[in-house]
């Protein structure tokens, strides 16, 4: 397999998929969904949704019936992004290589497209759930299991105490919570959706979120990493925010190399997890790879 090829392929099934996913909408209120599309559109790996979208497949579903939770959990990812560039949060004007959502339409209508976007994610899901039939409660489990991942014991829960720690000298099992739900549980609980979606095995299942839970923070670690020696142009983010920040990273607390010999450690341990689906878990195993060649 052509691994960057068949990512290439991947990425533009998503992207197509995201371009009629928010509708357009006129009138008083047309300014958000402009808004919402205007960062929804605005690029990005589209890791998350690709994932859920693979675990599907390999626990034997139906790629077609996963769609809108896929497209859902980059609506609930880019939201997230609104949110962390605002002034109150990281205060950030660049995201993928663009002008951030509040540069464009202002602060208020970027928390409100922020909000429109996670609404509209469940709203999505949920629909897709009651046009479900025989399968609507393994798609109410599989929302369930996304809301997991971006609520208050999970994506939120991450955020939070990441802001509160700026500043701070924070331990190891802090900067662990952090990452692990800030970050990884965004990868594990959409990657889980998929597999339930399918549904997987309890064996499958947890070969699945193994896997995502490995990945997601070697994914974290590695976006430390490029925050201090990455390319601001090929990121298409500033560079160097964590610092100026204050936040508590990877590389803050254990230096580059060290953080460097740990991301690889958690890829090796995915690979080892996702190898429970043998051939069926190829491009799995080169996606966990590629992650950690992202310009080091």
């Amino acid at each position: 397999m052509d691994f960057k090829a068949e990512l290439g392929k991947r990425h533009s099934f998503i992207e197509e998929r995201l371009k009629i996913a928010i509708p357009d909408v006129h009138g008083p209120h047309g300014i958000l969904f402009d808004s919402m599309k205007y960062s929804l559109a605005a690029g990005g790996k589209r890791l998350r949704p690709m994932l859920l979208l693979e675990a599907c497949k390999i626990s034997g579903g139906d790629i077609e019936m996963a769609i809108p939770f896929a497209c859902a959990t980059e609506m609930i990812h880019t939201y997230s992004l609104i949110h962390d560039d605002l002034p109150a949060m990281d205060d950030d004007d660049l995201r993928r290589g663009k002008p951030t959502n509040h540069k464009v339409f202002g602060e208020g209508i970027a928390v409100l497209a922020g909000d429109g976007l996670l609404s509209y994610a469940f709203e999505t899901m949920l629909e897709a759930s009651v046009k479900s039939g025989g399968d609507c409660m393994r798609c109410l489990k599989a929302v369930n299991e996304i809301a997991k991942g971006a609520g208050v014991f999970g994506m939120i829960a991450g955020q939070t105490a990441d802001l509160e720690s700026e500043g701070k000298k924070i331990d190891e099992a802090t900067l662990e919570f952090i990452h692990m739900n800030k970050t990884a549980q965004l990868i594990i609980r959409p990657m889980r959706a998929g597999a339930i979606l399918a549904g997987a095995s309890e064996q499958a299942l947890e070969a699945i979120t193994e896997y995502a839970k490995n990945i997601g923070l070697g994914f974290q670690i590695v976006d430390d990493i490029l925050d201090v020696v990455g390319d601001q142009e090929k990121l298409g983010k500033n560079i160097g925010s964590d610092v100026e920040n204050e936040k508590s990273t990877y590389p803050s607390m254990y230096g580059l190399e060290e953080s460097k010999r740990i991301a690889f450690e958690k890829i090796e341990r995915a690979k080892g997890a996702i190898a429970f689906f043998g051939s069926k878990a190829a491009f799995l195993s080169d996606l966990a790879d590629y992650i950690t060649d992202r310009e080091f």
